[in-house]
């Protein structure tokens, strides 16, 4: 990699992003990061190894800041999580880039978008196409790499396959189910992506990437079955299933969203097969190895899975949340009373056993007691459209700021002294859930777990009022079996 080569890597918070700034880091490249939430980029590994920009790419002024001394921009980001007008939001935004790309003097703008050569075409992959038109309406060279499915631990594609495969050993499908994909693994995504800022020269051109495997959404879930040991399924296609229809069933069985899975199921209505004619191989030889094939690209992603080493997520980028809900850490003055459920106990525990108990909460860990009334908050929120408790934790013993913990997110994090979760499940107004340990003058340690709600209107103020019981159920235990568990693991250090 070039000295002289500065690197941008925008949406380096999300799933593909920050793998591929380990990946430049990897060549010795230099790199810098444009991020909306600076604590969120930080709790990342390779934040002391790169510039930390902090802006908007809808916001002219930030964007310029983080682009001036870049040579290659990627742009790896997308809106189809912000409502029905994401397209607009896509176009807007990519419109915003390349005009400040240019004021820069950016020598190469790489775009990662999704295979679009099929006459029936989705909302999702349309917006696609059009950010990268977008994007190429200035003087800056744009290399437009265009994926299909992306296979690989953590992605919201392998995440549905995997949840439909291992929960539904019989489904009725749409009939589209049938259609031609060309999934490729995230290793070879990152394969091209990071040979593509290594090219001698600048590139304007549309180039599609995919596996060497050409097959049937269905195929693959037959494949994961065989590979993950399970009977093959019985897949019966019937012609009523809308995209529609199905996203709310998939938001129902699987861990990721209706409003995340309506725009990719609505894909496979498409065929999305890479067209020959758009081979990038002529510029990016194929690795020595070659190409990760389909059986291949979902062993890899299960050993990650189980070995706990899955770097990023889909679930790493915000969700769509309600209008009232987007400014997180409101004060207390912002103009409704912020209703507390504060609990304080003192105990001989060691600081650095709570810690280890609260850092482990949800997922599969569970939630310290009451795991039927956590399950069934988890279901109410998903038959109305919510991410539930399927979304599960990155890591079973660490957190990060910014990671997704069930129907939470890590708003922040100081280790061995506060933990704070804001709730993405639907709400009439917003919450927190926040944990604290302190050293006290007599040698104990005091913990103080305390939830917050911020109602919106009238609705809100009843929800607060009709969960009060179970409040009186669940915080009790919690905190309680949290000392329980940070005593047992000091008994066990003696």
């Amino acid at each position: 990699m070039s000295d002289a080569r500065k690197i941008l890597v925008t949406g380096a918070s999300g799933y593909v992003g920050g793998r591929l700034v380990t990946a430049l880091l990897a060549d010795n490249a230099k790199v810098r990061v444009f991020v909306r939430d600076a604590n969120k980029a930080a709790s990342h590994t390779w934040a002391g190894d790169v510039e930390i920009s902090v802006g908007n790419a809808s916001d002219y002024q930030s964007t310029l800041n983080a682009l001036t001394g870049v040579h290659t921009a990627f742009y790896l980001l997308h809106s189809i999580n912000l409502g029905p007008n994401f397209d607009e939001i896509e176009s807007a935004m990519a419109r915003n880039f390349a005009k400040a790309a240019q004021v820069a003097g950016v020598s190469q703008i790489i775009y990662l978008g999704g295979i679009n050569n099929d006459a029936k075409t989705s909302k999702h992959l349309t917006s696609r196409a059009n950010t990268g038109k977008e994007l190429a309406t200035t003087t800056v060279p744009v290399m437009e790499l265009r994926a299909g499915i992306i296979i690989g631990s953590g992605s919201a594609s392998f995440e549905m396959l995997r949840h439909l495969t291992h929960r539904l050993p019989v489904m009725t499908t749409p009939k589209w189910v049938s259609n031609k994909t060309h999934p490729i693994a995230i290793r070879d995504v990152l394969w091209y992506l990071r040979n593509a800022a290594k090219l001698e020269k600048p590139v304007t051109g549309i180039f599609d990437i995919g596996g060497p495997e050409i097959l049937s959404y269905a195929d693959m879930m037959q494949k994961f079955a065989k590979i993950s040991g399970l009977r093959k399924r019985w897949i019966i296609k019937v012609p009523v299933l809308t995209p529609k229809l199905s996203s709310l069933w998939i938001g129902f069985v699987t861990p990721v969203p209706t409003g995340l899975a309506r725009p990719l199921v609505g894909s496979l209505i498409s065929e999305v097969v890479a067209d020959p004619n758009k081979s990038i191989n002529h510029l990016i030889p194929l690795p020595q190895e070659g190409l990760i094939d389909v059986a291949g690209a979902i062993n890899l992603a299960l050993t990650n899975i189980s070995s706990n080493t899955v770097s990023t997520r889909w679930s790493d980028a915000s969700i769509q949340i309600a209008p009232w809900q987007k400014a997180q850490s409101d004060p207390d003055w912002a103009g409704e009373t912020l209703y507390k459920d504060t609990r304080i106990k003192i105990t001989d525990a060691s600081i650095a056993s709570l810690w280890s108990s609260i850092e482990k909460i949800g997922g599969d860990n569970g939630w310290y007691g009451s795991d039927l009334l956590w399950y069934l908050r988890g279901v109410l929120d998903r038959m109305i459209g919510g991410v539930g408790l399927r979304r599960g934790r990155r890591d079973p013993l660490h957190l990060r700021v910014g990671d997704s913990l069930d129907f939470w997110r890590v708003e922040s994090l100081e280790p061995e002294q506060s933990l704070k979760l804001y709730a993405e499940m639907i709400l009439p107004g917003k919450a927190w859930l926040e944990f604290k340990i302190n050293k006290l003058p007599n040698g104990k340690s005091q913990v103080i777990q305390e939830a917050s709600y911020l109602p919106r209107g009238l609705g809100g103020q009843l929800y607060w009022f009709a969960i009060l019981p179970f409040h009186g159920l669940v915080f009790p235990t919690m905190i309680r079996n949290i000392i329980r568990s940070a005593n047992r693991k000091d008994y066990a250090a003696r």
